[in-house]
């Protein structure tokens, strides 16, 4: 199998994100991310460790999460497993706002531990596309009663948050959603991704690059399940490979294939204390408000960085992102 093992033949095939998209991440919780927390009643959670990272996730009421000066605050009650929570594990967040595409990511490390919570410091913050939950169809729900068997389940799985962590311990939690059989198919122990276009920043693929080991979450929107993965991951752009998940005519880029350490089905607690499908009053939230506020408060220097904090504007951004969920979604 063709293994893409540098950042340089990820690039030759995926391309680099333009100054645009590295200019919607700051370093901090601002006004419209702490707002996106507070309507936000689940979270996709992965820890960093030294054999790996793994993936959890926490819910409760909308604002179970509390900002802090330096980042977040959740109640250990609140995540379904806190075990490898740590002081100065590397930490990444994931919250969902009902009915919104979009999800805001956060990245940081644990900086505060007690009987009762954990303090996230968060060094990332930023706004990502809507194109995981759009393929998923996640607000329209599920089957009630998914497979029973954990491979099975992956396999009818339509999203999942995929945890990879650099070297350094620096941890990333990317959404991945298609159509069930489309998103990830689980063949002998190994369960492979179908990877679709992106915004190009590829954080999870420069860590799997750096290094293999990862986690993921997947569940099938509706239910209260979730399958939990974890193993070592390659990327590949072999063409067999990567011809077993086309949609709508369309090849995935790349896949990522996960040998697999451990497959366990498990009852999710933060799904069901969520109730993400239980007819929740709309989040009130605009992504593209967000990523132009991200954007002016971005520290980017230069010219170009300049003109681009001086015209870029609410509508501008919407109408963009509109028109890139309809023509690049695959």
């Amino acid at each position: 199998m063709e293994i893409i093992s540098s950042v340089a033949a990820l690039e030759d095939r995926i391309g680099v994100a333009g100054l645009g998209v590295k200019m919607k991440i700051i370093d901090h919780l601002d006004e419209t991310a702490t707002a996106w927390i507070a309507a936000s009643p689940f979270l996709f959670l992965g820890i960093g460790g030294e054999d790996g990272p793994t993936a959890t996730a926490a819910g409760g009421p909308a604002g179970f999460v509390t900002p802090t000066k330096a980042g977040a605050s959740i109640p250990l009650a609140a995540i379904d497993d806190p075990r490898a929570l740590k002081i100065g594990a590397g930490a990444g967040l994931l919250f969902l706002a009902p009915g919104v595409g979009e999800t805001l990511r956060a990245n940081g490390r644990v900086a505060g531990l007690s009987e009762t919570a954990v303090e996230i410091a968060v060094e990332e913050c930023f706004v990502h596309c809507a194109k995981a939950l759009i393929r998923s169809g996640f607000w329209a729900g599920g089957e009630p009663t998914p497979p029973a068997e954990p491979a099975a389940f992956m396999d009818a799985s339509r999203f999942l948050a995929l945890v990879t962590m650099d070297r350094n311990g620096q941890v990333d939690v990317s959404p991945k959603g298609d159509p069930a059989g489309m998103l990830v198919r689980m063949r002998d122990g190994r369960a492979t991704l179908a990877e679709r276009p992106g915004n190009r920043l590829a954080f999870g693929y420069h860590n799997i690059i750096e290094q293999p080991r990862v986690a993921a979450f997947a569940i099938v929107p509706g239910g209260g399940q979730a399958a939990v993965l974890r193993g070592r991951a390659a990327l590949t752009a072999e063409e067999d490979v990567r011809a077993a998940f086309v949609v709508e005519g369309k090849t995935p880029i790349l896949a990522t294939v996960i040998e697999t350490d451990s497959l366990a089905l498990k009852h999710s607690p933060a799904l069901e204390k969520s109730a993400l499908w239980s007819g929740l009053p709309d989040a009130g939230i605009d992504p593209a408000a967000a990523l132009v506020a991200h954007i002016k408060l971005n520290k980017i220097k230069g010219v170009q960085a300049t003109m681009l904090r001086l015209a870029v504007k609410r509508d501008l951004v919407h109408g963009g992102l509109q028109s890139n969920y309809k023509t690049d979604l695959y």
